[in-house]
């Protein structure tokens, strides 16, 4: 594949999963509560041929997309006021995850204080992503200062669930303050300010 292509194909796939989970009201598509749209009404939104779409559904490289026959969608990451997609109808979608080991959640230092007041929020997405691994590049904002360790039995315990979307991302609605557990600071700036922010989150150091 030549440069050329590849930055084609790297401009498609970003096209597609902005119209799948955040552009689709805008662009009058239609769309199921659980994301999925007609594979035709995306084609002629998107200009793109079927095979064009199918390559980028297959080469996305954080597994967002997903196809089966002839309807797309992105399986997870959806804005809430920019699609038609149902919390519900996601989660039905969804794998439940029964595991009880630490979630992480990766944030930036700004946030600590709303976090410490009402928890990891999804802000404008239907959910709040997490990861178990974390190493991993999922569950965390462009700018990690601190990885968040949350406990899913707590989660469980305040009446919320956790699923695994189709590619591995785990989700949940929201993380109470109660349920966050541990810290992780990963910057110089945060190692400086870890006492504070301990502190704010009400935990031991």
């Amino acid at each position: 594949m030549s440069t050329t292509d590849a930055r084609d194909l790297v401009a498609r796939s970003k096209h597609l999963s902005w119209l799948l989970r955040h552009g689709a009201v805008e662009a009058g598509l239609a769309m199921d509560p659980a994301g999925w749209a007609d594979v035709a009404d995306v084609l002629a939104r998107t200009k793109m041929t079927r095979a064009q779409l199918e390559e980028a559904v297959r080469t996305n490289t954080k597994g967002r997309l997903q196809q089966e026959g002839d309807r797309v969608r992105a399986c997870q990451g959806h804005s809430q006021a920019n699609t038609a997609v149902d919390r519900d109808a996601l989660e039905r979608s969804w794998r439940v995850y029964a595991g009880d080991a630490s979630l992480w959640h990766g944030t930036s230092l700004e946030a600590i204080g709303s976090i410490a007041t009402a928890g990891i929020l999804p802000v404008a997405r239907t959910h709040v992503h997490l990861t178990d691994d974390p190493a991993s590049k999922v569950g965390k904002r462009a700018a990690v200062a601190w990885l968040l360790e949350i406990d899913p039995i707590r989660v469980r315990a305040a009446g919320l669930g956790i699923f695994v979307a189709p590619n591995g991302v785990i989700l949940t609605r929201a993380v109470p303050p109660e349920c966050i557990v541990g810290a992780r600071a990963m910057t110089k700036r945060a190692v400086a300010d870890e006492a504070e922010v301990r502190a704010r989150l009400g935990l031991a150091r």
